[in-house]
């Protein structure tokens, strides 16, 4: 007789430190004492915005748990707190789920899934490969062009595609493919100066173009929601992108002397990029019509308020109708579904809400009113002004994972400082500003997604990316200073 086998049962997972720190800042702040300007559910907001924080930069639980927990807990703390009108009344639950889910509402949001759409739209036809591959073969095969390529590639890939993520992950397999036809080792310098160049070119062009991060959207709609205006898609590209120009050229230099290739050519390069160009044969319908689209969305984008009155979102949208028309389109909903990424709308959308609730309810102002009244920020001018909160913006961001998450917390309270801030200044120019230092993701792999993708290809450590990535973040910080006392100052956005 055999005895029956008996497992013990499976050990419970124990709750995430980061978590429980999140749980405990939020008390802590409920039991700090309610200041005199402050509205109990502004207090509360601060509450919730301290677990948001920490649960963010522990990366405790996922973004979209997050999103949902900040929901249910903005639905709950606010709705048991009086309104500011009439303090013998609650808000009640259900006007305090309206205002978590408000974010659901702000065109930013509609921009940033249709944006959403067009990349699985460019992933979909492969058009973002056929891209990189033709602008890979324009250039020659000695090692300086190379790199010079995936630079170009990431530029165009900007205008083009509005996700980093998705760019990142286009563009990786394809310069590891030339990696492994070259015949170099995965770990040397060319492969990692190229894959580095892939990831902190990525989030130099996220600076660049409106269009290119999500980060850029938010930073978008909180300018619509507290500042009741936000900067065109052409105004941002001439703003942003001659410094994106010229950190990609100071980042080709970096690379070249921080990590110097084994060898100045590679011999083979340019026939194996015209290989892979050959196997996937000529140019689709589909991606000509996609092509097509993305061209006359750039126009649009551009022309924004000149030649036309509607917005960046109306004309996305507008695009996205022609890409889903049945037989001329190049997509049905099923072939897309699986490849957007429905948590970043979801983590998207409660981040708006998240600041517009700390507006209307009066926390984001008294925290702003109390950071100027104790930093001094007073007392200096526009450009000091930038240069301080830019220093912390690139600080903070060592630990937050995600630009997007650093938008959400952070933005809305610099709008709040700048707008208790006296003298004559552009608060618009200023918010925009400081939404290219957010950014800034170049010193930590974990820093930014596109980082992560290109870790994962093993082709260089934390080590290398930290090294490169310290002197991007100094030199282009000290870049924007020279911009602002400059270009930026003459374009009055300071």
């Amino acid at each position: 007789m055999t005895t029956p086998v008996t497992t013990a049962p499976a050990a419970k997972a124990a709750l995430p430190i980061g978590l429980l720190i999140a749980v405990l800042a939020m008390i802590g702040v409920l039991f700090l004492p309610l200041p005199a300007d402050l509205p109990v559910a502004g207090h509360r907001m601060l509450a919730i915005l301290a677990f948001a924080v920490v649960v963010w930069i522990s990366e405790a639980v996922s973004y979209e748990a997050s999103a949902i927990m900040i929901t249910a807990l903005m639905a709950i703390l606010i709705g048991t707190a009086p309104t500011l009108n009439d303090p013998g009344q609650l808000y009640g639950s259900s006007a305090a789920i309206s205002l978590a889910l408000t974010g659901f509402s702000n065109s930013a949001l509609a921009l940033v899934a249709g944006a959403l759409f067009i990349a699985a739209a460019m992933t979909h036809t492969g058009l973002d490969r056929r891209i990189a591959l033709v602008t890979l073969a324009r250039v020659g095969t000695s090692t300086r062009r190379i790199l010079l390529g995936a630079i170009a590639v990431t530029i165009l890939l900007s205008l083009l595609v509005p996700s980093a993520t998705a760019r990142s992950a286009c563009v990786v397999p394809i310069m590891m493919g030339v990696i492994a036809a070259f015949g170099v080792d995965k770990r040397s310098n060319i492969a990692a100066g190229l894959m580095i160049v892939v990831a902190q070119g990525t989030s130099i062009w996220n600076v660049g173009i409106q269009t290119a991060a999500a980060q850029n959207l938010l930073t978008v709609g909180f300018m619509d929601k507290m500042l009741g205006q936000r900067v065109a898609w052409l105004d941002w590209l001439i703003a942003g992108a001659p410094w994106a120009l010229i950190m990609s050229l100071v980042l080709l230099y970096l690379v070249l002397k921080m990590l110097p290739p084994e060898s100045d050519s590679i011999p083979g390069g340019k026939e194996a990029v015209a290989r892979s160009l050959a196997d996937i044969g000529p140019m689709t319908g589909p991606q000509k019509r996609l092509l097509a689209v993305s061209l006359l969305l750039l126009l649009a984008w551009s022309t924004e308020g000149k030649l036309h009155p509607f917005d960046t979102t109306t004309t996305t949208y507008a695009g996205l109708v022609f890409l889903l028309l049945p037989r001329i389109g190049i997509m049905t909903w099923k072939d897309v579904q699986s490849r957007i990424p429905w948590g970043t709308v979801i983590v998207f959308g409660v981040g708006i809400s998240l600041g517009s609730a700390l507006l209307s309810t009066q926390a984001g102002q008294w925290l702003g009113t109390q950071v100027v009244a104790h930093t001094g920020l007073d007392q200096v001018g526009p450009l000091a002004v930038f240069a301080i909160l830019g220093a912390f913006l690139i600080l903070i961001h060592l630990g937050f994972a995600s630009a997007t998450a650093l938008t959400s917390a952070l933005l809305p309270i610099l709008i709040a400082v700048l707008q208790t801030l006296p003298g004559e200044f552009s608060r618009l120019g200023m918010t925009m500003l400081l939404g290219f230092v957010v950014s800034y993701g170049f010193i930590l792999p974990i820093n930014a997604p596109q980082n992560m993708v290109c870790l994962g290809t093993e082709t260089f450590t934390a080590r290398q990316f930290a090294k490169v990535g310290l002197v991007v973040t100094l030199v282009g910080y000290l870049l924007m200073l020279v911009f602002a006392m400059t270009w930026w100052k003459w374009l009055g956005w300071l």
